[in-house]
Order: C-alpha cells, then structure tokens, then sequence
C-alpha cells in the first residue's frame, strides 16, 4: 500500500502539501477558540467588561471563519486528490489488464479483476480522502491539545496519560475486530460479480429455462 501511494500521490505533492498547510491552520483555529472563550469569560463576564466581550466575539467570529474557509479548501482538494489518484490507478490497472494473457485471466477470475478494478480502487480513495482529511488532523490536534493542556495546568493533564492509551487500546480492538469482516466483504463483492457477470451473459438461456426464480435466490445467497 505505501509504495502504491507514494507513486500514485507523487505528481499532486503541491496540492498535498496545500492541504497539510490549510489542516494546519484549521487546528491551529481550533486550538485558539477555547482559550478565547476562557478571555470572554474571565476578562469580560465576570468583570463586567461589555466592550471587552464584543470585541473578543468578533475575533471568534473572525477565527472561526478562518477555520470554516480553511476547512472547506482543505476537504476540496483532498478530495480532488484522491480522485485523480484513483483515475491514475484505475488507469494503470486497466492497462495492465489488457496484457494479460487468458490464461492469467482464468487464473485471477474476471470477477476478481473487475472487483479490483472498482471496489478497490475505490477504499484506496477512500483512504487517501480519510488520510488526507482527518488523519494529518488528528496528530495536529493531538499535539496541539497536550501543549494548551499543559499551559492551562499541568496537574490535570496526568488525565492524559490515561486516556491516550485507552483511546489506543478502544481502537485496536475495533480493528481486530473491523479487519476480519473487511476481508470477508471483498470475497463476498467478488462473488456478487460473478453471479451478476453469469446472469448478464447468460440472460437469453436463463428466461428460456423460466430460470429468474433460481437466479434470484442465488443472487440474494451471494452475499
């Protein structure tokens, strides 16, 4: 999968590295928005200070803007991203596919071939868009988090400790767990396509047979 991306992303480095850049600023944003409500509070409801609490509201209203705008850019060319890879992708695997011979056809199953082609093509873009999109953001996040924690007060932040390898532990379980079942749905697409495949080549010998019954129900236990 790395060396897949990695060529793959290479020719949208520049779009890539404007999203990492846009992500950045949107945690930094987010980051910024508590420790401006902490002021309006602090400096402006319990002292009374109206003109303390406009002025801090316009610049979280200022600040969340900038965090909406980088956002939306962000998720625009992420997803731009991971559509021209998938094209490049799907491309090369379908160039790769006329050459095979019908003996590497039989071997691999035209089913196969054709779940790979879309299926598959498709969850790698859906990674790239996951990745593109809240995987760069989460270590941001995290980092930044433990720096205000640690600037708001040292003490409570031993609760960090705890619940970073709690969060761990939850979410390895969940992929243990999610794995098995990914790898059981790709057999099964791969058996979808296959029955599907038979019932269109075979549609003229299936409704003179009065056979669309038979093939429904082995559509439906198909998957």
């Amino acid at each position: 999968m790395i060396p897949l991306l990695r060529t793959y992303l290479q020719p949208y480095r520049k779009r890539i590295a404007l999203v990492v850049a846009l992500l950045f600023v949107q945690a930094i944003t987010n980051l910024y928005l508590p420790t401006l409500n902490a002021d309006i509070i602090n400096n402006g409801v319990l002292k009374g200070d109206t003109a303390y609490i406009w002025r801090i509201g316009g610049l979280m209203i200022l600040v969340t803007f900038l965090m909406g705008v980088a956002s939306v850019i962000a998720v625009y060319h992420g997803s731009k991203t991971a559509m021209g890879m998938g094209r490049d992708v799907r491309s090369a695997i379908f160039r790769q596919v006329e050459r095979f011979s019908q003996a590497e056809v039989n071997f691999f199953g035209a089913p196969s071939l054709i779940t790979r082609n879309t299926n598959d093509v498709q969850q790698v873009q859906m990674l790239v868009v996951m990745m593109l999109n809240v995987m760069i953001l989460a270590p941001i996040m995290m980092i930044g988090g433990i720096i205000m924690a640690l600037r708001q007060d040292v003490v409570l932040s031993w609760m960090i400790a705890v619940i970073i390898p709690l969060m761990t532990l939850i979410i390895g379980l969940m992929l243990r767990r999610a794995l098995p079942l990914f790898q059981s749905m790709q057999k099964k697409i791969d058996r979808v396509n296959q029955v599907m495949r038979e019932k269109l080549s075979g549609i003229r010998v299936i409704r003179a047979f009065v056979r669309t019954d038979y093939e429904e129900r082995r559509f439906d236990t198909a998957y």
